[in-house]
């Protein structure tokens, strides 16, 4: 038996492989599935089932494609309905993979139809669970994310839940291992650990929601209290990954036009396309296409593209290196925005070499920062996530979080100057760039964000303690 964990850090998300005597089963695919039939053919296997722990909301999973490809079976838990060939498991039944034993847990709560797979090994011994968002490692799946009922609340959600943990979950061994589908730094969760595999009996000590002596109501009142609006893109994969969608190929191909500076101009005319920038913010803050909007691949990209631009569904030119168009439509297309129509040939030199108008966003280090903000009274905006602000601020800040700013662009001034920082310098270079496409022209970036700025002496304020 072996089991390969396959985790994309940009989605915190994780697949799994697992083969068997020649037999292979995948959980919770990417969108992309070359890798995963490349390994089963190094391995001499047959991939015979593709297991979804539940219709993921924040990515596109590769299941329909690889049963395509593959001839697998795609296995979803019980009350799951897809518009495609599926085997809706009963509660209960067991898979055969090879010499191991594949059973369906069904156990809802963050979804209707979420189910836990548990692996028995050859001798018939639990091995370990693929959770799905039932189970994060530290934390367990949001309830408001289902397509219910309208008479099902996020406080129906998770008192079934608490039911699924305490009887499916919890009762068994504490060396069965757990493999999660997410990690820190997905909106599934609110507050999941770094690590991506631990054993069940550490998860009962220090993961909240398994409290031995927790009450119903305690795990809903904990559960649901501080739930952020999930982002907008969230029911569009939700419902991609129900009814299917289109070939990650041909979005590729669709996408990689390299388009002359003029046509690529006429194109976001035409379209109404929005420009997206890729490139480092240290280079883009420097200069970049009027009305573009910075989100740079070597951050937290697709999450970030999904979280700030509502609609799946809208035109998206590129700016971005070359040899990377396709990793960035790839990457785009892993989150449901298949609407790419194109790219800036030769990047952002080739645009000023054509003498095209250009913007810059005047983007200062933590020094400047600390002399200025001593010697004016020019607002301070954090963007940074509610639980950094609460574990520690600058006291004259206030708290704008990126994910709603266009939501609240009313707080900031459209006459004096203002600054704007977050951890370290990505995210406030993307409010910066909507800022400025909506006419805020006085923004000023603080270069290296709170992780210079605690280095000087502006006096910090903390809400919770860290």
């Amino acid at each position: 038996m072996n089991i390969e964990q396959i985790y994309t850090g940009c989605l915190a998300q994780g697949a799994y492989y697992i083969e068997s005597n020649g037999e292979v089963a995948i959980i919770d695919p990417l969108r992309e599935t070359e890798h995963y039939i490349a390994r089963a053919k190094h391995d001499g296997a047959e991939i015979k089932y593709i297991f979804e722990t539940h219709f993921h909301a924040d990515f596109v999973s590769g299941h329909i494609t690889l049963a395509a490809r593959t001839g697998a079976t795609i296995v979803y838990g019980p009350t799951a309905k897809t518009r495609y060939k599926s085997h809706i498991a009963k509660d209960g039944e067991q898979f055969q993979v090879g010499a191991i034993t594949i059973t369906a847990l069904h156990t809802p709560g963050h979804t209707m139809e979420s189910t836990t797979y548990l692996l028995k090994d050859k001798d018939g011994k639990d091995h370990c669970i693929f959770s799905g968002d039932t189970l994060f490692l530290g934390d367990v799946g949001r309830p408001d994310l289902a397509q219910k009922a309208a008479t099902m609340t996020q406080e129906d959600l998770a008192g079934i839940l608490f039911d699924s943990l305490r009887n499916k979950i919890m009762p068994l061994a504490d060396d069965v291992i757990v493999y999660p589908a997410h990690g820190a730094g997905s909106a599934c969760g609110k507050n999941m650990m770094k690590e991506t595999v631990d054993i069940l009996g550490n998860q009962k000590r220090v993961n909240y929601a398994l409290r031995a002596n927790m009450t119903r109501e305690e795990f809903i009142h904990e559960l649901t209290e501080g739930l952020g609006a999930p982002p907008a893109y969230f029911p569009l994969n939700v419902a991609m990954n129900k009814d299917g969608y289109e070939h990650i190929d041909q979005v590729i191909t669709k996408g990689s036009k390299a388009l002359a500076p003029a046509v690529f101009e006429t194109a976001a005319n035409e379209t109404g396309a929005i420009i997206i920038d890729t490139r480092h913010q240290t280079d883009f803050v420097k200069g970049f296409i009027p009305q573009s909007i910075f989100i740079g691949i070597d951050g937290g990209f697709a999450p970030w593209v999904g979280a700030l631009i509502k609609d799946t569904k809208q035109p998206i030119l590129l700016v971005a290196e070359e040899s990377r168009v396709e990793e960035v439509i790839t990457r785009l297309g892993r989150v449901g925005f298949d609407n790419t129509v194109g790219y800036l040939a030769g990047g952002f030199d080739a645009w000023k070499e054509d003498n095209r108008e250009i913007d810059t966003i005047l983007s200062i280090p933590a020094a400047q920062f600390e002399q200025e903000a001593t010697e004016n009274q020019h607002s301070i905006f954090d963007v940074r996530k509610k639980g950094e602000w609460e574990t520690q601020h600058l006291a004259a800040a206030s708290h704008v979080c990126l994910s709603g700013i266009t939501e609240q662009l009313a707080a900031f001034p459209k006459k004096k100057n203002f600054y704007v920082h977050c951890a370290g310098g990505y995210r406030s270079v993307i409010a910066s760039s909507i800022l400025k496409m909506r006419g805020y022209h006085n923004v000023i970036d603080v270069a290296g964000g709170f992780d210079a700025i605690k280095k000087t002496n502006l006096p910090m304020q903390n809400v919770i303690e860290a």
